[in-house]
């Protein structure tokens, strides 16, 4: 009698076999398929067969990278090719119904319908398939063979990774190491997806620094490190950041943002400029936006964790970091103290532990409609995206006086097209929808939308990839965003805050978030291995940890946080692993509660598994 495999033996086994396909075509999980090319070899390789416009699907021209989290959820969303599949595709060229397809029958198939062949890739086609060599191909047996031959690949890959204990260990979702019982304790986990931090080498990391000589096998995988911390919940916490008293006399601004879920799964956003004419108390507020169209439903990114670093805009040393939104009000971050005269980069940062990639499974095959005809044949936009192009005015309407001028339209151009829009091409604007002061109204931007769409004859293709781009799915839900709204109060003066877009803005948020951690906690050594520490920072709404590599060889670290209890971490799986090159500092994950009401437990242990 055969057992049934619990839920999670068969998430084992899935990630299993993703690892194994992945491992046939890169030398490591946490390597990047890096072009369409490689997409496809990968997808085959898990016994896909995509066509190009698959590969498309999730390969847009906005994408530069894909990293192994990606690969598995496109896996989750296309099936495998069964032997009934090809077969009813094989019996529509069988005109005699005998079982055989001739060349001129596979010919006319391929060439003229479909993704179209060539002559030449038909030939070849045939020539490997016609197996008895008479002109004629028995489809069900080449069917039968085909599947049998994508088996035997993913046989053979399987057999590949339980052979190599190296790359078993080393990669995502490894079981191989159990950590001392004593070091961690009875609870569950759950888990969200982010990929890897950008890697930072640390120029702090001296080469006369003492770095531990290559250790054993033993050695290597039992030199690990547990960290539990107990956190409560929101709801218990009285330890708010009170409002100045006078706030309302202030100088004040205020600048509208948005985070976007890219396609390689990172999240990225504007950055902005705050200049402080002369010395002052500041109180710095972020959070969600709700959108004014929905006032009855609360959106579903307003859980979503918003931070604000705050740098010094001179050089970027390593104590140009100043300050970062670390107390809470409900959906409220914020920071009160006093800032110096001088010019400061605004960086707006979220965890990735509620932003993150949903499925697409669940949504129907039917997207929503977007242009309709009237009684009198004219195109005209439909009611719900009249109401999401509403929503995108008031995202991309930074400043919030209700109208688009040149730098925020360009903003929203650079975002769904990758261009601008000159001077020359905005006074064409001017001339044909409805601008006041020589700005964009939102009935002049719904004029430009449905100028595009009668242009296109209502094809929504172009306005499928301005939604998509912005964050929303088919159902036109925007679930892959989460406007905020920036507010800073000075106390003795003016102040300015201008939007800016900086080509390097992740690297220095990225510094910001590694400097937060490493000022705010010490450093613990992993045993056995002194050269390599672990940092973990404990703030009042979210843990993360860094990984410090002071050796002069790369390190790769498992992380275990199977024990962790009401957790949500930014990196999707409760087990993974991660390389850190010589001298070089990463962020390894953030970790905040699923539920804010309930108390949580952070417990994680890291595990040297090598050093080369």
């Amino acid at each position: 009698m055969s057992l049934q495999e619990s839920p999670r033996d068969e998430e084992e086994g899935f990630y299993t076999q993703c690892r194994a396909s992945y491992l046939a075509v890169f030398r490591s999980s946490l390597s990047n398929i890096t072009s369409k090319q490689q997409l496809g070899r990968v997808l085959q390789q898990a016994g896909r067969n995509p066509s190009l416009a698959t590969l498309s699907k999730y390969w847009t021209p906005r994408t530069s990278k894909l990293n192994f989290d990606d690969f598995c959820e496109i896996l989750k969303c296309e099936k495998k090719t069964e032997e009934t599949e090809l077969m009813t595709a094989f019996k529509k060229m069988d005109v005699n119904g005998d079982g055989y397809i001739t060349h001129s029958e596979l010919e006319m198939a391929l060439t003229t319908s479909g993704e179209k062949m060539t002559p030449e890739e038909v030939n070849t086609i045939f020539t490997l398939a016609d197996i008895n060599k008479d002109g004629k191909l028995n489809y069900a047996e080449f069917c039968r063979l085909l599947v049998s031959t994508v088996e035997q690949c993913q046989v053979a890959a399987l057999e590949r990774l339980e052979a190599d204990a190296k790359l078993k260990i080393q990669n995502f979702g490894s079981q191989s190491y159990s950590p001392p019982k004593s070091a961690v304790s009875s609870a569950s986990s759950a888990a969200a997806a982010q990929p890897q931090p950008p890697e930072t080498p640390d120029p702090t990391l001296r080469k006369d620094s003492r770095s531990s000589s290559r250790p054993s096998s033993a050695r290597s995988r039992r030199s690990s490190l547990a960290n539990s911390i107990n956190m409560t919940s929101s709801s218990s916490r009285s330890s708010k950041v009170p409002e100045p008293a006078g706030l309302q006399e202030w100088h004040h601004s205020h600048m509208k943002g948005c985070f976007f879920l890219e396609d390689d799964g990172s999240v990225g956003s504007l950055q902005y400029q705050l200049h402080i004419p002369q010395t002052s108390s500041v109180y710095l507020t972020v959070q969600p936006q709700s959108l004014s169209h929905r006032p009855d439903k609360s959106p579903p990114w307003m859980t979503v964790d918003t931070v604000l670093f705050i740098m010094s805009a001179g050089e970027a040393k390593e104590d140009s970091v100043v300050h970062f939104t670390e107390s809470k009000d409900k959906e409220k971050y914020i920071w009160k103290g006093e800032l110096n005269t001088g010019t400061y980069f605004l960086l707006p940062f979220t965890s990735g532990c509620r932003l993150k990639k949903r499925s697409k499974n669940d949504l129907p095959d039917k997207p929503v409609e977007l242009v309709y005809r009237t009684d009198s044949g004219e195109l005209d936009l439909t009611r719900e995206l009249r109401e999401a192009l509403s929503d995108i005015f008031e995202v991309i309407d930074l400043d919030g006086n209700g109208l688009l001028g040149l730098e925020e339209y360009n903003f929203f151009e650079l975002r769904t097209s990758g261009e601008k829009c000159d001077k020359e091409a905005w006074a064409v604007c001017k001339e044909n929808f409805d601008m006041r002061s020589n700005q964009l109204t939102k009935q002049g931007f719904m004029e430009l939308n449905l100028m595009e769409a009668t242009e296109k004859d209502g094809d929504p293709a172009d306005l499928w990839v301005i939604l998509e781009a912005m964050g929303y799915n088919r159902m036109l839900e925007l679930v892959e965003a989460c406007p905020f709204q920036i507010d800073v109060h000075c106390e003795d003066t003016p102040l300015s805050l201008q939007p800016l877009s900086m080509d390097t803005g992740p690297k220095l948020l990225n510094q910001a978030l590694q400097k937060s951690i490493i000022a705010r906690t010490g450093a613990k050594a992993l045993r056995g291995l002194d050269n390599v520490f672990i940092y973990t920072y404990r703030g009042e709404h979210r843990i993360s940890s860094l990984i410090a590599n002071k050796t002069n060889q790369k390190v790769t670290v498992h992380i275990n946080n199977e024990q962790n209890r009401n957790c949500s971490s930014s990196r999707g799986m409760s087990v993974f692993a991660v390389e850190v090159p010589a001298r070089t500092k990463m962020v390894c994950q953030h970790i905040l509660p699923i539920s804010d009401k309930q108390d949580w437990t952070y417990n994680c242990v890291e595990t040297i598994l090598t050093c080369t």
